[in-house]
């Protein structure tokens, strides 16, 4: 599933062309795709229709385009999403869920479609609220946590609520009330980064483990944005439908029985919540009371 920088990544693609159009029309091919917007297909259309869009914004792994009507699209790419702009007479793409053209033409005319594969994503228009950080985000995603790139985000804050949590690290990171945007994979590059275990109890951290935790993890999203993300297929793509290669670089993520790039033990895998967590027994040992 997209994390936080392949959302960056398409966030910022989709800001050179969307930013101050004017939506012409909006045609939902598959109702699935904004099964979130409860007025229905329809409603979602006819609320996109003459509204010129902001730039867009995000926050975790969730992105919205405000409208001038003080409403926002909201778009969460699920597994398989993808926000696609091109030429409007090119052929409609084999899972086209949504498809926006706008009025004017001085790029050529290019649309913006909604491409989803496995149906997991999905779109809805929005009013914004104040979020958890005093920002306005779309309503509903405002009870999400700021994330570890935005200006807001407290670190201080983020310490105490780990001390306070009573759980495995690698859960907190992954907790959208606490921290958004850490997804498997980089929880996994940000922990061995700081040279601690999935489980390790958040109540036993310092602050100047904590700390590393974050820098972790920014660390590993810019080095990730700077490459264009991580794409394992052909699902996560930029809006020029370019993948990203930052699974070049992973250090930890879906390298069981590789060596570490750091001390040359052989990386382990464990099972963790329905999926997979990957470490180095050397540089991240298991702490004696593990929290999983």
């Amino acid at each position: 599933m997209p994390e936080l920088p392949e959302v960056e990544v398409v966030r910022r693609g989709l800001d050179r062309w969307v930013t101050g159009r004017t939506v012409a029309s909006a045609e939902v091919l598959h109702t699935r795709a904004v099964r979130r917007h409860a007025e229905g297909p329809a409603d979602f259309a006819g609320r996109l229709a003459g509204r010129t869009m902001a730039a867009p914004r995000r926050r975790g792994k969730y992105m919205w385009i405000p409208l001038d009507s003080g409403e926002a699209l909201l778009a969460h790419l699920g597994m398989s999403g993808q926000l696609l702009v091109g030429e409007p007479d090119r052929p409609a793409e084999k899972h086209l869920r949504v498809r926006v053209s706008f009025t004017d033409h001085a790029d050529g005319g290019l649309d913006l479609r909604f491409v989803d594969q496995r149906t997991f994503g999905h779109l809805l228009v929005a009013e914004e609220a104040s979020g958890t950080s005093g920002t306005p985000v779309p309503e509903p995603i405002a009870h999400i946590a700021a994330d570890p790139l935005e200006e807001a985000f407290d670190d201080e804050a983020f310490y105490r609520a780990l001390r306070r949590r009573h759980t495995g690290i690698k859960r907190a990171l992954l907790d959208q009330s606490l921290i958004s945007g850490v997804g498997n994979i980089y929880a996994d590059e940000a922990l061995w980064r700081a040279r601690l275990h999935w489980a390790r109890p958040t109540e036993t951290l310092t602050r100047a483990e904590a700390a590393r935790v974050l820098t972790g993890v920014r660390e590993v999203m810019a080095a990730a944005l700077a490459v264009g993300g991580t794409s394992f297929d052909s699902l996560y793509v930029n809006v020029n439908g370019e993948s990203g290669y930052f699974d070049r670089a992973l250090d930890a993520y879906g390298r069981r029985d590789e060596p570490c790039r750091r001390c040359g033990s052989r990386i382990r895998r464990d099972e963790f919540m329905n999926r997979s967590s990957y470490s180095c027994p050397k540089c991240q040992p298991r702490p004696r009371r593990a929290r999983y």
